[in-house]
């Protein structure tokens, strides 16, 4: 699609945005105030219109005559500035499949009135009580005429639903993803958590599950009736339902069936971490791009409620500039009997929980990639595991800036999870304890106690200002963004919109844990990126 403005902003680039990547016909903007043209202009502007191009218009002005009757609405009086709440009509549920039920934007508008059969509402806001139309589309001729009252580049929600109503052109929605998950493992294990998620998704249908239990997959069987269950990815290559396939194995077996099922037509999201070398990670990028299939890694954490909150206000400049981050896990326990605690299999204490802090500290210290890497290790204690106790992992760029993952299982005392330094202030995030407390017949109280990871942290932000000194914020954590990965993961596959979590930005994640092993293997030596 082009742009061709007839009125403010030109080349406006957040505006080209919303057009950039979709096929169809050329687009005709109009923003705010209509224009005024000879009517010679106006009869051969409704002709384009007619013969198949579509018009945009953005907070128009329009109360009647020629615009009015072409945008098949008339704007209102404005209502004060203000955050209101969008709806998207049921009529327009293709278009807001996957969207929030209600969501709000902020600003001052002139909402809608429709003035003709052709007109329908796509998304209404709630003014006083009463919803007005805020975003329409109208049929003329072989073109469609799209009408926002409110600025889609500065509400996102808004944004994707016009994007969507540019790129759909009324065609019919198309058919689900089918999704096999590999390696569905035990009771309330990732092949579980993956099934809820495509359940509650969308445009997403579980239809097989591989593991070579029998138990788990009649386990799977039970928990997701009427998918196909086999016993090896031999069998599953050849099922033409399955058009993606989640990789959720131990990560030693996750480059050897993610090549294969590539290479096999299948598209792949992968469990962290993507691999364990940065070669193995270029070699799956590279035949991802050679048979046109899509790469992701389920970096789920990226949309966590606390760290959305220190991303939020590193983005907001509330920091000023960053120069250090630092994050942490762990305690004095000991660690779990199962293969995240055998390198044989996990590939080393590092790509477990490291796969999530060093991709947090990679997504805050913006696209430039870190120039060194150091890691101390640690095997005092846990004799009866193979992973390291304890690693410190040290991050350097060529700027001067720094950061550090540090994970221990024979720490007495944890640190904040996140400390976050920049010129302006200091954020930090302290990890709390999450009970369920409860009395049960015959037991009296009984208390059980979650891993300390899964509650999100407490953040304060210190910000210092000159000639009055230090003031402390508590952050609220951001709103639940719930199964946001396999939501993008739908977008992406069914209406071409951005994928959230590229394999190539996850390559960066690979190389830095590929190193942080070498190095803390050789007693802590610098390795260069």
């Amino acid at each position: 699609m082009q742009l061709d403005f007839l009125a403010a902003r030109p080349g406006d680039r957040r505006l080209a945005a919303l057009v950039d990547g979709l096929a169809g016909p050329d687009v005709v903007v109009v923003v705010g105030p209509v224009p005024a043209m000879p009517a010679a202009e106006l009869a051969e502007l409704r002709h384009r219109i007619e013969s198949g191009t579509t018009l945009l218009a953005l907070a128009p002005d329009a109360t009647e005559g020629f615009w009015s009757d072409l945008l098949g609405v008339r704007a209102l009086d404005a209502v004060p500035a203000g955050e209101y709440f969008g709806r998207v009509v049921a009529e327009a549920s293709d278009l807001g499949t996957r969207l929030d039920d209600e969501f709000p934007f902020v600003g001052s508008f002139r909402p809608l009135v429709t003035t003709g059969p052709a007109t329908r509402t796509l998304l209404v806001a709630s003014i006083g009580f009463r919803d007005h139309p805020v975003v329409t589309e109208t049929r003329c001729g072989a073109g469609r005429v799209l009408v926002s009252a409110v600025d889609p580049t500065s509400a996102p929600s808004v944004r994707t639903l016009v994007r969507r109503a540019l790129s759909s052109g009324g065609a019919a929605p198309p058919k689900p993803v089918g999704i096999a998950v590999v390696g569905y493992g035990p009771f309330g294990g990732m092949g579980y958590a993956h099934g809820l998620a495509i359940a509650a998704t969308a445009g997403l249908e579980l239809t097989a599950v591989v593991d070579p239990s029998i138990d788990r997959r009649k386990a799977a069987e039970a928990d997701f009736p009427g998918l196909t269950s086999y016993a090896s990815i031999e069998q599953l290559v050849g099922d033409d339902d399955v058009d993606l396939a989640i990789v959720a194995t131990p990560p030693s077996a996750h480059f050897d069936l993610t090549r294969r099922l590539l290479r096999a037509g299948k598209h792949v999201a992968c469990e962290k971490p993507l691999c364990l070398t940065a070669a193995q990670a270029d070699e799956l990028i590279a035949t991802a791009a050679s048979v046109d299939r899509v790469l992701t890694v389920h970096q789920n954490r990226r949309w966590d409620a606390d760290f959305l909150a220190v991303r939020r206000a590193v983005d907001a400049g509330l920091l000023g500039d960053l120069f250090n981050v630092e994050t942490f896990v762990g305690g004095f326990d000991h660690p779990c009997r199962a293969w995240h605690s055998d390198v044989e299999v996990s590939g080393g204490a590092v790509y477990d929980w490291g796969s999530h802090h060093v991709d947090w500290i990679l997504q805050l210290m913006g696209p430039t990639p870190p120039a060194r890497v150091t890691t101390f290790g640690h095997k005092r204690v846990w004799h009866d595991v193979t992973n390291l106790d304890q690693l410190r992992l040290h991050l350097s760029w060529d700027d001067g800036r720094e950061a550090e993952f540090f994970q221990s299982d024979v720490a007495g005392v944890r640190r904040p999870k996140f400390y976050v330094q920049g010129t302006s202030g200091t954020l930090a995030g302290h990890y709390r304890e999450l009970t369920f407390e409860r009395l049960e017949p015959g037991r009296g109280y009984v208390a059980d106690v979650a891993h300390h990871a899964e509650a999100p942290a407490d953040l304060v932000l210190a910000r210092y200002e000159s000639g009055y000194g230090l003031t402390e914020t508590r952050l609220p954590v951001a709103p639940e963004q719930r199964f946001a990965f396999h939501r993008n993961l739908a977008d992406h596959l069914l209406l071409g919109e951005p994928l959230a979590v590229t394999a190539a930005s996850v390559r960066t994640v690979v190389a830095v844990l590929e190193a942080s092993q070498a190095s803390s293997d050789d007693g802590g030596l610098v390795i260069d990126l």
